[in-house]
C-alpha cells in the first residue's frame, strides 16, 4: 500500500519536472510561430492569402526564392566536399592531432560573425591580401572580382557553415567499427569499393544531418549576403528585412518567414523518413 502511494505521488511529480521546459517552448517558440503565421494570413480584420499569392505572381519574388534555394544547396555541397575529408581525418586520428583539428573547427565559433565577414571583405576585395598575393606570384595580371557578387557570398557562407557539416559527420564516424573496413578488404574489396559499399552508407546519417543543418541555416543568412553580396542578388532574409524596415509590409515579411519555417520542417521530415538522420542521436528504429 505504501509503495503504491509512493509510486502514485512520484509519477505526477516526475511529470511536473517537464512542465517548465514545456512552458518555455510554448512561450518562446510555439506562440511566436503561431503569431507569425497569423500575421501572414490575417490582416485588417479579415483572413487573406494575398501575401502568399503575391509570392507566386511577382517574378522578382520567385527569383529571390530560387536564388536562395540555389545558394543554400551550393553552400551545403561545398561544405560537404570540404568537410567530409576533414571529418574523416578527425575521426581516424587521436590524441593531440585530433584535439588540434577539433580546436581549429571550434575556434571560429568564438569570433563574431560580423568580424569574420569584415575579415573576408578585407581579404577578397580587389586590393586585398588574396589578390595581391596572386598578382605578386605572377598567377594573375589583374585582380579577381571576389566581392559584391555570388562568389564572395559562397566563400563567406562556406567558411561560416563548415563546422556545422563536419561535427555531425564526425559524430557518426567515431562510432563506426574500424574492423568493418578491414573485413571488406580481407574479403577482396578494393579501397574504393569498400568505401563506397561499406563506409559511405554507414556515414549517410551524419552526411544528411550536416547537409540539413547547413542548407536550412543558409536559407536564413542575412549578414554575409548583405556585406559580401551585390545589391541585385539579394536573398530571402534580405527581402524580409526590406519588407519590415523599408516598406513596412509585415504581412509579406511574415509570409516569407513562414515559407522558411515550412521548408525547414519539410526537409527535416524527408531526412528523418528516408535518410535515418535520427540515428545521429541514438534512435536506431
Amino acid at each position: 500500500m505504501a509503495a503504491t502511494r509512493a509510486a502514485g505521488f512520484t509519477r505526477p511529480r516526475a511529470e511536473l519536472l517537464v512542465l517548465p521546459g514545456l512552458l518555455m517552448i510554448v512561450a518562446l517558440f510555439l506562440y511566436p510561430l503561431v503569431s507569425l503565421v497569423g500575421i501572414s494570413v490575417y490582416e485588417k480584420g479579415d483572413w487573406t492569402l494575398r501575401h502568399y499569392q503575391r509570392l507566386i505572381d511577382v517574378p522578382a519574388y520567385v527569383r529571390v526564392l530560387q536564388r536562395t534555394l540555389i545558394m543554400g544547396a551550393a553552400t551545403a555541397f561545398l561544405c560537404l566536399l570540404l568537410g567530409y575529408p576533414l571529418a574523416y581525418r578527425i575521426a581516424t586520428t587521436s590524441g593531440r592531432a585530433r584535439a588540434a583539428l577539433i580546436a581549429g573547427i571550434l575556434v571560429p565559433f568564438w569570433t563574431s560573425l560580423l568580424v569574420r565577414t569584415y575579415g573576408w571583405m578585407v581579404m577578397l576585395n580587389p586590393q586585398g591580401i588574396l589578390n595581391k598575393a596572386l598578382i605578386s606570384t605572377g598567377l594573375l595580371d589583374s585582380p579577381l572580382i571576389l566581392i559584391n557578387n555570388t562568389t564572395g557570398v559562397l566563400i563567406g557562407m562556406t567558411q561560416i557553415m563548415l563546422p556545422y557539416m563536419v561535427l555531425p559527420i564526425v559524430a557518426v564516424m567515431v562510432r563506426l567499427d574500424p574492423a568493418l573496413m578491414r573485413a571488406a578488404r580481407i574479403l577482396g574489396a578494393g579501397p574504393v569499393r569498400a568505401f563506397l559499399r561499406i563506409y559511405l552508407p554507414l556515414t549517410l546519417p551524419g552526411i544528411m544531418a550536416g547537409v540539413l543543418l547547413v542548407f536550412t541555416i543558409s536559407l536564413g543568412f542575412f549578414v554575409i549576403p548583405a556585406l559580401l553580396g551585390g545589391t541585385r542578388d539579394i536573398l530571402l532574409a534580405q527581402l524580409v528585412e526590406v519588407n519590415i524596415n523599408s516598406t513596412l509590409n509585415w504581412g509579406l515579411a511574415a509570409a516569407l518567414s513562414t515559407l522558411l519555417v515550412v521548408t525547414t520542417l519539410l526537409l527535416y521530415a524527408i531526412a528523418h523518413r528516408y535518410f535515418r538522420v535520427s540515428a545521429l542521436w541514438g534512435d536506431i528504429r
